[in-house]
This record gives structure tokens, sequence and C-alpha cells, in this order.
């Protein structure tokens, strides 16, 4: 069982910035999500991020913005079995322009990124909805693989899903740059029975 209820801080959640690291000249950027301790669903903790921190992922096909992102192994855990697991997790945008993109939620391993595209996800609008729940479903027809590493060597989902290193939230099909306040709180993985 995973739980983040963002009540002392973001857990190791960050957001993915791919063009810092072109100019830079560095490997990976990631920047550290902003906390807030209240004005989360029932005025909990809750974490959030904005065009600060990401930026489209052009080796990505369709590109993506990895605007939430957790590795587990920087919170010192091991992989985790993400097969028909159920995720919970309530998403806000405050003036998040999204200019046609969906939201997903998306699992890698090793230089392999899916995406489950089966699921867009709702992002409620300047307020906390209802929470988005959904099942990992293990059948590759409800995912698309958008990254394989460089050099190229993809994994398949039953792989990534199953040992899964790493997850998170991406926009993908915008017209532009997403931008504005995107916030989250209250995730929460329920591995399969």
């Amino acid at each position: 069982m995973v739980k983040n209820t963002f009540d002392k801080g973001p857990e190791g959640w960050c957001s993915y910035d791919y063009h810092a690291c072109i100019v830079s000249g560095r490997r990976e950027i990631f920047i550290l999500t902003s906390y807030a301790r209240q004005g989360g669903v029932n005025n909990s903790g809750y974490i959030w991020t904005d065009e600060s921190g990401w930026s489209v992922d052009a080796p990505e096909q369709p590109m993506s913005i990895l605007a939430l992102i957790y590795y587990r192994h920087w919170m010192n855990l091991d992989p985790i079995d993400l097969r028909n697991a159920e995720v919970s997790v309530y998403l806000r945008g405050d003036d998040l322009q999204l200019y046609g993109a969906q939201c997903y939620f998306w699992a890698a391993i090793g230089g392999t990124r899916w995406h489950c595209h089966s699921q867009p996800l709702t992002i409620s609008d300047g307020h906390w909805g209802e929470p988005n729940r959904f099942t990992l479903k293990n059948d590759e027809s409800l995912w698309y693989r958008s990254w394989a590493g460089m050099p190229p060597n993809p994994k398949p989902l039953d792989r990534a899903l199953g040992q899964a290193l790493s997850y998170g939230f991406s926009f993908v099909g915008f017209a532009r740059e997403v931008s504005g306040k995107l916030s989250m709180a209250e995730f929460e993985i329920k591995p399969a029975q």
C-alpha cells in the first residue's frame, strides 16, 4: 500500500524540467514540488507545481510533460508491483491552461515509460472535486509506450508495471506548453488482491 497524505512535506514528488537539462548540459533536472500544510482535501496538506518546474520532454513520443514524478529509489523504496493495482488521487488546477492536453498516469522501469491513455484523468478547476479512481490493468491495448531509453531498449508493460521504479502524472496532446498550477492531494495505491 502506498499512501501520500502530504502532512509533513512533498514526500519525494517532483516535476521534470527537460529544457533545463538541455540548457545546462546536465543529465536530468528534477524540481521538488511545493508543499502546503493546509488547503488540501478537508484542509489537509497537499503539493503543487507549475510551469516553472516542468517543460516539454521532446524525446517522448508523443511529446509529454512529466508534471508530477516519483522515483521510489529516491525514498529508499524497492520497485512496486502495480499490475491491477487501484489508484486514487485528487488533482486540482488553478489557472491551469491545458491547451488541449489530457492528463495520464504513467509507470516506468529502466528507461521505458508507459502512459495509461485509456483513462484520462479529471483535474478539478479551482477546487478539490471528486478523486480519480482507476485500476492499472495489465493490458498493452490500454497503454502506450512513450520512451524506451537511449539506445532504445523497450520493456513490455507487464515488466514496467510488475517492477515499477517510478510513476507519476503527465500532460500529453497539448497545442502549446501547459501552464498554471497543478495540485495533488491524497495519492494512494492499493495492490491487487
